[in-house]
């Protein structure tokens, strides 16, 4: 569990600098929170000041970047929102057992290391642009829902590793983590908030506010949101409700999957591993092979995972998530995807060349906007069926489904966001972007992927000490001359 910061009070020279004090009437205006709350929010904008004071801002310059105006009235007005949960987000809650949430974790590497304490003001400006993620879950009688919560949202240091449970339980908690270390920033959301086209546009928007805050002209455009902006509804639709009814409506069940043979870890991920490429070389090789990027790794996960299991038959399959908005005009940030599962008997595992055209082909007719309408209005009649089935009638057949049953369908996972496009101010103070999948309760791994400029980064999420997958993963790219370094977690082993 991610330990909480100790809170910095504020110093007596920052409670006597000129400008605080002349800033704090205006902050008061725009702020009614709890008052333990509202002072450490007040101390942000004096450890703020003192960070530019000794870095040489001009003060007109700090009263600019710091103007309470920023904070708009979202502080200052009660929380009255509340957000049914989207249809993929509504089993996420009823499937969470004690140590286990569907967690996912996007991450962005400056090129110098993070200041905390303009990361916090950062967070507190971009939080109001994004509603829907200043919410806390709560349990109702049919379903669980997103009710808005007022607070000081906090950024925190890295101490532990990557995708462990966030505590959701206390009223107006979190329901995602903004943690940094060194010069990475990384947010942890819990699934119910968002998918990772979602996630991914709140991490650049609030990267973009952080440089900005340092100084930095970071243009807002594109998915680098204006912070000071008016939230439009469409941000926030549940767009599985946009599919008209199919006759044929597939369901999310199947038959069992090969797994790894691993023991799996009680920590979960036990270990993460991020397989950083160089994209150009990955996308030629690619090409060589008739294929895209993720027909390729795919055929390469697919070799590892017939390695790292004892099993002689059966089905490896591997989930490929598909980004619904692609065949909508959405603008949602919640949840939007879907997916398909590329599968190969294990003795149609064979050469990366002979495989990639078959993966193309499945990647071609299992994507299709109609056999995603068909899993998007299963899953629409599914949620239609249990609306008026109490909470904790629900939880143990979710559970069932979703938790060992759904799981144990899937070998492994590749999620691939693709490639990660910035404003070119901004992408010249970024090195690289990764994204991380927490676990589910059978599968040894889950992998998932994201370009930014010349690197590829394909991040492992370990469930077993059994380094198999990985040290085949990493000999088969290295063999096909593709420039590889491994980084990541040290291996929680138990």
């Amino acid at each position: 569990m991610l330990l909480a910061k100790k809170r910095r009070p504020i110093s007596e020279e920052e409670r006597q600098d000129a400008l605080f004090q002349e800033l704090v009437p205006e902050i008061r205006k725009h702020v009614s929170l709890p008052i333990d709350q509202a002072r450490f929010l007040e101390a942000d904008f004096a450890h703020a000041i003192t960070y530019y004071r000794a870095h040489g801002f001009e003060e007109s310059r700090i009263r600019s970047l710091l103007s309470p105006e920023r904070l708009g009235g979202f502080y200052a007005r009660p929380a009255t929102v509340w957000y049914p949960l989207d249809n993929a987000a509504k089993i996420y809650p009823l499937s969470m057992t004690r140590g286990k949430m569907a967690i996912f974790r996007m991450s962005v590497y400056l090129k110098e290391d993070v200041v905390p304490e303009i990361l916090q003001m950062a967070l507190t400006f971009t939080i109001k642009r994004f509603p829907v993620f200043a919410t806390t879950l709560k349990q109702g009688f049919f379903w669980y829902y997103l009710d808005s919560t007022k607070r000081r949202f906090i950024v925190e240091p890295e101490r532990s590793i990557p995708c462990q449970p966030i505590a959701i339980s206390a009223s107006g908690s979190q329901s995602f983590r903004v943690l940094y270390f060194g010069n990475r920033i990384s947010v942890e959301y819990f699934h119910v908030l968002c998918d990772g086209t979602g996630g991914l546009t709140f991490l650049k928007t609030l990267t973009g506010e952080y440089l900005r805050l340092l100084g930095h002209e970071i243009p807002r455009e594109g998915d680098v949101w204006d912070v000071d902006g008016i939230p439009d509804p469409s941000e926030t639709e549940n767009a599985f409700l946009r599919v008209e009814k199919q006759e044929n409506a597939s369901g999310f069940m199947g038959k069992l999957a090969v797994q790894m043979s691993g023991k799996r870890s009680k920590t979960n991920p036990c270990q993460v591993l991020h397989f950083v490429m160089d994209a150009d070389v990955l996308k030629q090789k690619s090409r060589e092979m008739g294929g895209t990027v993720t027909a390729y790794v795919l055929a390469l996960m697919f070799l590892a995972n017939k390695f790292a299991t004892e099993e002689r038959e059966g089905t490896v399959q591997i989930q490929v998530p598909v980004n619904l908005r692609k065949y909508y005009d959405a603008r949602t940030i919640r949840n939007f995807s879907l997916y398909f599962s590329a599968s190969l008997q294990l003795d149609e595992i064979s050469t990366v060349e002979e495989m990639v055209p078959v993966i193309m082909e499945q990647i071609r007719t299992k994507s299709t906007k109609e056999c995603m309408d068909e899993m998007m209005y299963a899953s629409v009649l599914l949620v239609r069926s249990l609306r008026f089935v109490p909470v904790f009638l629900k939880k143990p057949v979710a559970e069932a489904i979703y938790g060992f049953l759904g799981d144990g369908i899937v070998s492994n996972t590749l999620s691939n966001l693709g490639v990660c496009r910035v404003p070119a101010e901004m992408e010249a103070l970024i090195d690289h972007f990764d994204f991380v999948l927490g676990g589910g309760a059978v599968a040894r791994a889950a992998c998932s992927m994201v370009t930014f400029g010349k690197k590829a980064v394909l991040s492992v999420s370990k469930h077993t000490a059994d380094p198999s997958f990985e040290e085949r993963l990493s000999r088969l790219i290295t063999e096909a001359g593709i420039p590889l370094e491994i980084e990541g977690s040290e291996l929680h082993a138990n």
